[in-house]
């Protein structure tokens, strides 16, 4: 069961400090600067999120997740002051996460005697570059996002060496709070087969995440009985992709491409090029931005469009999850969040809830990470009630499948992705 946590909204916020990067990228490995115990009575977590671009709606949501979690104790838990840290680890001239970011970022939060957890990446593709900087420093990572089947198992959709490469002290350090890909394919497949889909066809940025659930889908597609004519990966600088959709004989194209990755300009070319195909889209895309008729899918193009994300409507959640949403709204405006919003806020809720769980080892680097690894069991949270396991993953399997309407992501319904 999880500890209790004060929920006080009035209670003191601690100041997020926003490190500006600078300088050229440190090759040097820092992996060893960091001792087992995290140094004083003040505790430094420190996020590592893409805070420009087109996916910076749904990490500041993800902050902002994090930021709530924390004022709700107050700043402190037991003894333990704790300070939050944002770190960006995208680039100006494209607003992309960069691995040189990536890994400056997690070499910030080992040279911290202070750090007790890192919050992040967003992408699996940069958690692949931080991960291994941060295990051999023995500091727990929890990722709100990552959906990658190979940063936590040898499962189908992962590649040779994974994910041992990934923990070169041979000691598990990393935990995510959101389904892996063979869920997400699973409930993907199922849709498109409850939908009608004699076929589909899907296209892939080549990113990690992204190639990765593309071959999740294959996998799942045959598993399922669809048929999939093909996963293709494409340019994501490409100007536009009407003469590789020219042609394909697929009643429904799904992708898995990001919205920062060209993934808009890829579904508005299928809807032309394709004019009768149902079009689908994965995590990466299920976007408020998405639904923007100024910023993503016309209207005409919106209509045909659905995608899955490990969120649901509200209605759906738990109690501590519907208090979520209303708190957040109290607190910064706009209605709902970005869906990751919540995923933000029960990464660093799950790391404050291990330091405080520890006791007076809360400073104590392993035992924060046994707290989440091995005593994760049956934990109530704003997601629902959910284990981790020895891998590091949740044993969580819903995932929402989204529609657009009026300019807005709309709820449509739960899928049971289990594979």
């Amino acid at each position: 069961m999880r500890i209790t946590r004060l929920t006080t909204l009035g209670a003191a916020l601690v100041a997020v400090g926003g490190i500006a990067a600078c300088g050229g990228d440190d090759k040097k490995d820092t992996g060893s600067d960091s001792g087992a115990t995290a140094s004083g009575e003040t505790l430094t977590v420190y996020s590592t999120l893409p805070l420009q671009g087109a996916s910076q709606q749904q990490t500041l949501a993800i902050v902002n997740g994090a930021k709530l979690a924390l004022k709700q104790r107050g700043g402190k838990v037991g003894k333990y002051a704790i300070n939050y840290k944002s770190l960006d680890d995208s680039i100006a001239s494209t607003g992309a996460a960069d691995e040189g970011k990536e890994a400056q970022n997690a070499r910030v939060a080992v040279r911290d005697k202070s750090t007790i957890a890192v919050l992040g990446a967003d992408n699996s593709g940069m958690t692949k570059v931080s991960l291994p900087i941060t295990n051999k420093a023995g500091i727990l990572q929890v990722s709100p996002a990552n959906t990658y089947v190979g940063l936590t198992t040898d499962e189908p959709g992962s590649e040779p060496g994974e994910p041992k490469k990934y923990y070169p002290t041979g000691k598990r350090t990393y935990a995510r709070v959101v389904p892996k890909d063979t869920i997400q394919a699973a409930a993907v497949v199922k849709t498109l087969k409850e939908e009608g889909c004699k076929s589909f066809q899907n296209y892939n940025s080549k990113t990690t995440y992204s190639a990765g659930l593309g071959r999740n889908l294959t996998i799942e597609a045959k598993k399922q009985g669809v048929q999939i004519l093909g996963d293709k990966g494409v340019d994501i600088k490409a100007p536009n992709y009407r003469s590789l959709l020219s042609g394909v004989k697929a009643d429904c194209i799904t992708t898995t491409m990001e919205i920062e990755n060209n993934g808009i300009q890829l579904l508005k070319d299928a809807a032309t090029t394709l004019p009768d195909a149902k079009l689908y889209g994965t995590d990466a895309i299920v976007l408020k931005d998405t639904a923007n008729p100024k910023k993503g899918l016309p209207a005409n193009i919106a209509a045909r469009f659905k995608g899955t994300i490990a969120t649901l409507d509200p209605a759906n959640f738990p109690p501590d999850g519907k208090k979520f949403f209303s708190d957040f709204e109290k607190e910064y405006g706009g209605g709902q969040p970005d869906p990751y919003g919540i995923y933000g806020y029960e990464a660093m809720d799950l790391i404050l809830d291990s330091i405080e769980a520890a006791g007076d080892k809360g400073s104590d680097r392993q035992a924060v990470i046994d707290q989440v690894l091995k005593n994760t069991k049956g934990r109530e949270s704003v997601l629902g009630t959910y284990d981790i396991d020895a891998n590091g993953d949740t044993t969580l399997t819903d995932y929402g499948l989204y529609k657009i309407e009026g300019g807005k992501l709309a709820f449509d319904k739960v899928i049971k992705g289990a594979s």
